[in-house]
């Protein structure tokens, strides 16, 4: 991997798989300085990418289900700064599953850690990141209450859709704040979690991802973007 010379930092929560680690690599490629992070008790392949990074990439653990391992994460990373702190981490439930049938156990499983916990940890981890920098939470589509006319994946949308309607309130609650502040609909991509399925390749929507995320520098206020820039309807 060549040397870079960018001084700008990113702060990446779950990074251990699929649209994460394709961030950190995209990131890394851009010349970015890269914090990463896995779940506590995991060995991702992030390491080996941290091993040809010439430094430029850390990883960090944390499980964003636990407030006090993301307290021990803010508290390790207090002395630094980062220009964008992107939260990616987020899990899926059988697909097939209605609302009638979710067990209510794996309702709350998917539903704390797909919008309590990301919330949770931008809450902790916002003061980290630059006057000028950016604040982004992954997203989806099926997080669009306006655009679901089709339904299927019940739980999973109503967990992103919750997301959302956090992240609104959170950027009421700092109107005056001068960061951008992005909900980001990757696209349905063919990961472990989007399944084989899926219409786009990691490789057709991270490159995106990232230019949609940069573009937004600077852009004071929330926008809920799709992997090409577009808005997406709330």
């Amino acid at each position: 991997m060549p040397t870079f010379s960018s001084d700008k930092a990113l702060l990446l929560i779950g990074a251990s798989r699929g649209l994460g680690y394709a961030l950190a690599a995209e990131y890394l490629q851009r010349g970015w300085r890269v914090v990463a992070t896995e779940r506590v008790g995991s060995r991702s392949r992030l390491h080996e990418l941290a091993e040809a990074s010439e430094g430029r990439l850390e990883v960090e653990t944390v499980d964003i289900n636990d407030p006090v391992l993301v307290g021990a994460l803010q508290a390790r990373l207090s002395s630094r700064a980062f220009d964008l702190l992107f939260i990616n981490a987020g899990v899926t439930n059988n697909p097939r599953e209605t609302i009638a049938e979710v067990a209510t156990e794996e309702f709350i499983r998917v539903m704390v850690t797909n919008a309590l916990s990301p919330m949770r940890v931008l809450e902790s981890l916002e003061p980290l990141v630059v006057p000028t920098g950016t604040l982004g939470i992954m997203s989806s589509g099926q997080g669009s209450v306006t655009d679901n006319e089709s339904g299927s994946r019940e739980v999973y949308r109503a967990s992103k859709a919750a997301l959302n309607t956090l992240m609104r309130s959170f950027a009421a609650r700092h109107r005056d704040d001068s960061r951008a502040m992005l909900l980001i609909a990757p696209g349905w991509v063919r990961t472990d979690m989007g399944g084989p399925e899926g219409r786009l390749s990691i490789e057709e929507s991270i490159p995106k991802v990232a230019d949609t995320i940069d573009a937004q520098s600077g852009k004071a206020g929330l926008q809920y973007l799709d992997y090409l820039g577009r808005t997406v309807r709330w």
